[in-house]
């Protein structure tokens, strides 16, 4: 059966097969680095590692590219705000950081996020900030077609013009003269309302260090150009399949479309977008405090567990977590680790191989738009045959169902989960700086309110618990009572 994936822009399920023969180029957006990851960002990034690796698996080499947005309003507001005289200390946001600083920092949370759940690198990850020449060009060819235009109020603006491609909203099936009302041409220097940025002329609030000399001015770029320029850069003007999440369709997607379109470029030939995550049903918000992160995710139960929770959806469902969503997983992944060492000590069955054929049933369900939730099925019900052949002594057919079930694991990426994400010391090193920071935390939030009373019946805890607090105007350390090394993860003052 050949692999078959839902298109996005077709709104179908259809063969795929690759642009060139044996070899696959995927492009999906990665973070904006901002912050630090959130569930969303990590159910995508297991999502098209399976995808990954099952493609890889059918032998197929694949090119595969994930981008970092380190430009972006959001991460220099950040950092803007980090300077702010009002601006309360915290280790994912400390004073006076720089927003490339800032940028680089989350970029490695993600990084750690991803490997926690064995998550592979792809095979190139460039930044935004690294292919400005490649942004230029893609610009100046949409000028040059007639497709955008520099904002004739002098602010170096550059802007896309909707109405000048009418192909525009066909990614997510709309209209754009049902968009929004265009009105009057934008006091910012746009033609029509529903036009984008593909180039931000610089601002007085933006730093030095934020700024690139376009031939257009000084500025920096929009966030849809970034994601066109880099994905032909590596990938060629024609290429596979974009992916992303599902919230990404619009603008992003549907941007990144029409300007590359626009440009003569064929872009992506098939479109994939995951679904979203849910808790118990509703939609996460920071605000009705039913979010939960990745780090929390991994605190609460085995990194192979949460990538087997986060990827054992369909890709293109709502997966809901609830809170017993990881112990269920865990007992799943345990039963397939329980046969597996069973297996293992049955001497007369061998020892599985690598790369051993996955059962017929579990290859069609992977090529059946990757249907990872009948896969899993088809990988439980070897795992029942092998426990079944266990009991009855039939080494033989126990060696098959291991061979095929380590398969199967290899495919979901199960195997190259850490089996923990910290261990011995460094756990209790990393539950003891957590529980610090909060406290640290809630003694500046009792500081700023000037509560000097509980700001210090904080400290006395701290103090009675062994931990000794150095105050300076870089911030608060801490160590432990004899202790030689101190960190303070609530300021980033670091003492050694």
């Amino acid at each position: 059966m050949a692999l078959r994936l839902y298109d996005t822009k077709t709104a179908t399920v259809r063969d795929f097969e690759p642009l060139e023969p044996g070899r696959v180029s995927l492009y999906y957006c990665g973070a904006t680095v901002q912050g630090r990851p959130h569930v969303g960002h990590v159910r995508s990034a297991v999502a098209f590692d399976i995808l990954i690796r099952w493609l890889e698996h059918t032998g197929l080499d694949v090119l595969s590219v994930r981008n970092v947005t380190d430009i972006d309003d959001k991460i220099l507001e950040k950092s803007a705000a980090s300077s702010q005289q009002d601006h309360v200390a915290t280790s994912d946001y400390p004073a006076n950081e720089p927003w490339f600083a800032l940028a680089y920092r989350f970029e490695q949370a993600f990084h750690a996020a991803y490997d926690a759940l064995g998550v592979r690198r792809p095979r190139y990850e460039p930044r935004a900030t690294g292919h400005m020449t490649e942004m230029f060009t893609l610009i100046q060819r949409l000028i040059d077609a007639g497709h955008a235009y520099p904002a004739e109020d002098g602010s170096g603006d550059v802007y896309f013009d909707v109405r000048s491609w009418p192909s525009y909203g066909e990614l997510t099936r709309q209209r754009a003269e049902d968009m929004q009302d265009a009105g009057d041409a934008d006091p910012r220097g746009k033609r029509d309302p529903r036009d984008f940025a593909l180039w931000k002329g610089q601002k007085d609030t933006d730093p030095a260090t934020a700024r690139w000399d376009a031939p257009w001015g000084p500025g920096r770029p929009g966030w849809h150009v970034e994601c066109s320029a880099m994905a032909t850069k590596y990938l060629g003007s024609t290429f596979d399949i974009h992916g992303g999440g599902l919230d990404l369709r619009f603008p992003h997607h549907e941007n990144e479309l029409a300007q590359s379109a626009a440009a003569g470029d064929g872009f992506a030939r098939f479109w994939l977008h995951n679904g979203m995550v849910t808790y118990a049903g509703e939609k996460m918000s920071k605000s009705v405090g039913n979010t939960i992160s990745p780090e929390e995710m991994l605190r609460a139960g085995r990194p192979r567990a949460v990538r087997y929770f986060l990827g054992q959806a369909h890709y293109r469902s709502q997966l809901d977590y609830r809170p017993t969503s990881l112990t269920e997983a865990a007992a799943a992944v345990e039963r397939i680790e329980t046969f597996l060492e069973r297996a293992a000590q049955d001497h007369s069955a061998g020892t599985p191989g690598a790369d051993q054929p996955v059962p017929d049933a579990f290859a069609a369900a992977m090529n059946d738009d990757l249907n990872v939730p009948q896969a899993l099925a088809v990988l439980h019900e070897t795992v029942r045959s092998g426990n079944i052949a266990l009991d009855a002594g039939d080494s033989q057919t126990v060696a098959q169902r291991a061979a095929a079930v380590t398969t199967m694991v290899a495919v979901l990426g199960l195997t190259d989960v850490p089996e923990s994400h910290q261990s011995g010391d460094a756990a209790s090193e990393s539950a003891l700086a957590e529980l610090v920071e909060a406290l640290l935390r809630e003694r500046v939030e009792a500081k700023s309110a000037k509560d000097y009373a509980r700001a210090d019946a904080v400290r006395d805890r701290l103090t009675a618990a062994g931990v000794a607090l150095e105050d300076s105007r870089e911030g608060t350390r801490w160590a432990l009572a004899r202790a030689s090394s101190t960190t303070s993860p609530a300021t980033g003052a670091r003492k050694g």
